[in-house]
């Protein structure tokens, strides 16, 4: 199976770049963040024609997460909620923003994410994105409890490693890479999730989002913050993990590059 995930930053910008590259590398699950649109205003007919479904949860200029898949996927949800639980106070406002959509396909669980960037530390958006990475791993653990392989991916807006980053200075009190982020999310990894790329390469210089400004792409200025985070037997099973740099290259691309992993 081969699986990618992208955040588009606006897929209705990013169409005709999206589409040409699964036309290109015809994936069977693509996992979209920051698609920025409603769900009665996405542009489905371009995928549906490519021969996706289509799994959505979108709001108005913000956020948005989806799932095309070649295959229909079974047991789609969306947020923590249907799976965490309707307990008072166990989610509260974390479902608020369509960060969150899943699906199986095959006996696989994939798990598409849009974590919070968090803003700057200290902050109240800080402290909601530690508090978000907190239910996602109480969410993780629901899923486990039925026993399927996992694939969680998306833009985790977090640089896990030094060498995921291309300059260290300041490296503490930046957001996206700051110790109680790491902390939070290696508590998530700690579940059970291994690093697919990170089987194939352990370079630096393996970079998924760069900076629009400042001229970072063409100055290679970049941080590693999509991933693809597998359960044991999938990564056993994993044979390739690459990011794909050249839609970055592309006339007003998004800040992302797709990250791929076959498996």
């Amino acid at each position: 199976m081969k699986v990618a995930t992208w955040n588009v930053n606006s897929i209705r910008t990013r169409l005709q770049i999206v589409t040409d590259w699964l036309q290109q590398h015809q994936v069977d699950v693509l996992c979209l963040q920051e698609t920025k649109v409603q769900d009665h205003d996405f542009p489905r007919s371009p995928f549906e024609d490519l021969g996706y479904n289509i799994y959505i949860s979108g709001q108005k200029s913000y956020n948005g997460v989806a799932l095309l898949s070649l295959n229909s996927l079974t047991d789609v949800s969306c947020g923590f909620s249907p799976i965490v639980g309707e307990i008072v106070g166990e989610v509260g406002d974390l479902d608020l923003q369509k960060r969150v959509i899943s699906g199986v396909i095959d006996g696989v669980r994939i798990v598409n994410l849009y974590v919070p960037n968090g803003s700057a530390l200290g902050t109240d958006k800080y402290i909601y994105k530690l508090e978000w990475l907190k239910m996602l791993r109480t969410y993780l653990q629901k899923l486990q409890a039925q026993k399927p392989e996992i694939c969680v991916c998306g833009d985790f807006n977090i640089a896990l490693e030094d060498k995921d980053i291309y300059t260290n200075k300041g490296r503490d009190q930046h957001i996206m890479s700051s110790a109680l982020e790491r902390e939070a999310l290696n508590q998530v990894l700690a579940l059970g999730f291994q690093d697919a790329l990170r089987k194939f390469t352990n370079e630096p210089e393996q970079y998924s989002w760069w900076d629009y400004r400042s001229g970072g792409f063409a100055r290679n200025r970049g941080w590693r913050i999509d991933h693809h985070y597998l359960t044991d037997k999938l990564y056993q099973q994993a044979i390739k993990c690459w990011i794909d740099v050249e839609p970055r290259k592309l006339e007003k691309p998004s800040d992302h590059a797709p990250v791929v992993v076959v498996f």
